[in-house]
């Protein structure tokens, strides 16, 4: 049997067993690229075990809203723990979980009224395809199985989720041969401030006319297409999907995992189109980074059908479901967003980000830059090496990690203006240097 009484208390140490035993995601263990032990987070910094500090310009893979270790979240965690951490779900509920289902009901555009917890986005995606084509079996139709979705898409890295993202250039083409296969319109043109034009629309309405006897929902990501390249484009594109759905009796799940919870400018990016979908998917910033914690909302209309069909309930239950602590954090760190001037708060964010990103538009290969909400994007001409240019990033003292053709910032809501020039300084130097 094996012992184990190390304590691993250097950075050599700690990085020595790293290399050697943990698996990184989208990241190899015969060839690891570099990662860098980090001690402490406060704000909007991240303390590393030499003493450097990096401004955080990705809030920990979009998550951090209020910062690292907000005093809110922190007692509501510290609360909760000394009460109850966990509890399992089934034949039981809790005070964080009904305030929290209460919270999202409340904010959350009508007629959405139902909630079901999960534990990340991923699985949060793989419940709303189930809850849609339950609804339809419960129905009678149980020839509505397929999703409509958009190229250039991102859901997720479980079955479904990626069976819904990009087929060719998403991160997931190698499996594409035991996926389920579904449809792929074409991935929208539209800007996000440009002029409409019906005919962004055609490839989605054709294939929604020709198969919606097999659709049982489109899924999209409302206004911004974030993992598969931060593509930001036409509101009007979503209203004219809510109403191809609504005419082809196709549900409409929209997956707002990325955009949520303010991070285009309004509380939800559906906002912008004025839509309210059939499903919507929450998860990221729900609790404001601290742990991992997803929600589906849904309607009376497709509880009851679910509900009342065979077998008389929905098929899925995770064991961590409504985790007592995760629910107590995202009830705190949603009563906090309320409390702020949160649209002005990110027009400011944006603002600084189009005008700090603005010097980069010209320079070699880069082919647009762009910002919405708190999003704010250089594109360039083709892959960048994500590795070199991170260690590119920590040098001038911030924490970037471009993937694909994109170096994106998504910083945290509570981020001055210093360390917001601070960002966009840095990427406007180190894509100067031309050999990105």
């Amino acid at each position: 049997m094996k012992t184990h009484t190390t304590i691993y208390h250097s950075a050599d140490e700690i990085l020595e067993y790293d290399r050697s035993h943990i698996w990184h995601p989208y990241a190899s263990m015969e060839n690891p690229q570099p990662v860098l032990p980090v001690m402490s987070t406060a704000g909007t910094r991240i303390t590393l075990a030499d003493g450097r500090e990096l401004v955080d310009g990705v809030s920990s893979w979009w998550t951090a809203i209020h910062g690292y270790n907000h005093p809110v979240l922190l007692e509501a965690a510290r609360a909760q723990l000394e009460i109850m951490p966990h509890v399992m779900f089934g034949g039981i509920t809790h005070k964080p979980a009904v305030e929290l289902a209460s919270l999202l009901v409340d904010i959350s555009p009508e007629p959405l009224s139902k909630v079901f917890f999960c534990d990340s986005g991923s699985v949060a995606v793989e419940v709303a395809i189930k809850m849609a084509i339950q609804f339809h079996h419960a129905r009678g139709l149980r020839g509505k199985n397929k999703l409509l979705t958009l190229r250039s898409g991102y859901h997720g890295d479980t079955f479904h989720a990626m069976s819904v993202s990009d087929p060719e250039e998403g991160m997931h083409s190698m499996f594409r041969e035991i996926l389920p296969e579904q449809y792929f319109a074409d991935a929208p043109r539209c800007g996000f401030d440009c002029p409409w034009e019906e005919r962004d629309i055609a490839s989605f309405r054709n294939l929604i006319r020709e198969h919606h006897g097999s659709i049982a929902a489109a899924i999209l990501e409302p206004v911004v297409q974030a993992a598969g390249g931060m593509r930001f484009y036409s509101p009007v594109y979503v209203r004219r999907v809510r109403e191809l759905c609504d005419q082809h009796d196709v549900l409409l799940i929209l997956d707002e995992i990325a955009t949520g919870f303010g991070r285009t400018g309004k509380l939800f990016a559906c906002e912008h189109a004025g839509v309210s979908p059939d499903i919507m998917c929450l998860g990221k910033a729900l609790t404001g980074g601290v742990m991992s914690l997803a929600a589906v909302l849904t309607t009376e209309k497709i509880a009851g059908a679910i509900s009342a069909g065979s077998p008389g309930l929905f098929m899925h239950g995770p064991t961590f479901m409504a985790h007592p602590m995760a629910c107590a954090v995202a009830a705190a760190s949603t009563r906090l967003l309320m409390t702020m001037p949160l649209e002005e708060i990110i027009r400011n964010i944006e603002d600084k980000l189009r005008s700090g990103l603005e010097p980069c538009r010209g320079l070699s290969r880069v082919t647009d830059v762009r910002a919405l909400g708190d999003i704010g994007v250089v594109e360039v001409d083709g892959p960048v090496d994500q590795a070199e240019l991170t260690r590119r990033f920590i040098e001038r003292g911030v924490w970037v990690r471009p993937f694909g053709n994109v170096i994106y910032l998504i910083p945290p809501y509570i981020i001055n203006d210093t360390d917001l020039a601070h960002l966009t300084g840095a990427v406007v130097e180190v894509v100067k240097r031309g050999d990105i």
